[in-house]
């Protein structure tokens, strides 16, 4: 992996993708030691800037970042002098002249990584960018899905809801068919964009459809602070219709496993039961998430860096 910054999983290579997911295991393993922590960005800055409301995936790098002993200053921008009028690259060059080494940005517009990382020269990591990508959210869920199938290549992979505004399966749907896996999503007609198909995605009309057979189960949130109007009638005959229910469930493999990137609406697009279920690996990626964070932060804030099992090695342990 040789690049400054990760802004969207469509352009990394599959290769990429794989030392990624490679470095994040051995990360994950220090969770289980007594000190949690290895010295691997010790002097680095790592400053968190969110546009956006988050809990897991800004408390995710936060305690990534704090694992490889960075230095992490975390900023809201209602609280910045970005309410005062400042622009956005102003704010930047603020705190690049602080001597930040990498930056963490969610934003509600689609592009802001971009048009940032032409302009400062440390590394940035989108966080989610409107409904356009959420490349460590898709990283997280292919750790998971390895984890639990030991491959990629060749699963089902069910992607349910909300597609249209929804950045996580836009990054899901490259990840997923960059690794070999086959895609189908569905929703309400509404809510799947034209042209998904191009994305190697495979459009079902009916959520039967959909998940019969599937190996992986994907729910989405329905998006309500992206839609500027009403996509379906209520919430009701979303559930109806979209929710995922055990009987439901039980059309795909007994084996399969189920995920959302949170939060979840329980009600509305999965079951209490189905959550909480036996296949419900919900937990498991926001604990994955940190370790693949870990990675990404490694890989990036450290170009002329050690091997991964030398620096567990350099923790003592």
């Amino acid at each position: 992996m040789d690049r400054k910054d990760l802004l969207d999983i469509e352009s990394l290579s599959a290769e990429e993708i794989h030392e990624i997911l490679d470095t994040a295991a051995p990360f994950k393993e220090i969770f289980m030691r007594s000190v949690k922590r290895v010295p691997s960005l010790r002097g680095k800055t790592v400053v968190n800037i969110f546009f956006e409301p988050s809990t897991r995936t800004r408390t995710s790098f936060e305690l990534a970042a704090k694992r490889l002993s960075a230095d992490v200053i975390n900023i809201a921008s209602e609280r910045s002098s970005f309410v005062k009028g400042e622009s956005l690259i102003d704010t930047f060059h603020t705190l690049l002249a602080m001597k930040a080494d990498l930056f963490v940005m969610r934003h509600s517009f689609a592009g802001a990584c971009h048009f940032l990382a032409e302009r400062i020269p440390v590394p940035i990591i989108n966080a989610g960018d409107g409904a356009h990508a959420h490349p460590t959210q898709a990283l997280l869920d292919l750790f998971t899905i390895r984890e639990n199938k030991g491959t990629l290549a060749g699963l089902e992979v069910a992607i349910i809801g909300d597609i249209t505004f929804s950045r996580v399966a836009r990054s899901n749907i490259w990840a997923l068919t960059k690794m070999g896996a086959n895609v189908r999503v569905t929703g309400p007609a509404t809510l799947v964009p034209r042209g998904i198909e191009e994305m190697g995605a495979r459009v079902c009309r009916r959520l039967e459809e959909a998940l019969d057979g599937a190996d992986v189960v994907y729910m989405l949130r329905i998006q309500k602070e992206r839609q500027g109007s009403h996509f379906f009638p209520t919430i009701r005959e979303y559930y109806h219709l979209f929710g995922l229910t055990p009987d439901r469930l039980a059309l795909a493999k007994p084996d399969a496993i189920v995920m959302h990137p949170g939060p979840m609406n329980r009600g509305v697009e999965i079951n209490d039961y189905v959550a909480d279920g036996p296949a419900a690996r919900i937990h498991d990626q926001v604990t994955n998430g940190v370790a693949v964070r870990m990675a990404v932060l490694f890989l990036l804030a450290t170009p002329q860096r050690r091997d991964v099992a030398e620096e567990l090695a350099a923790a003592g342990e």
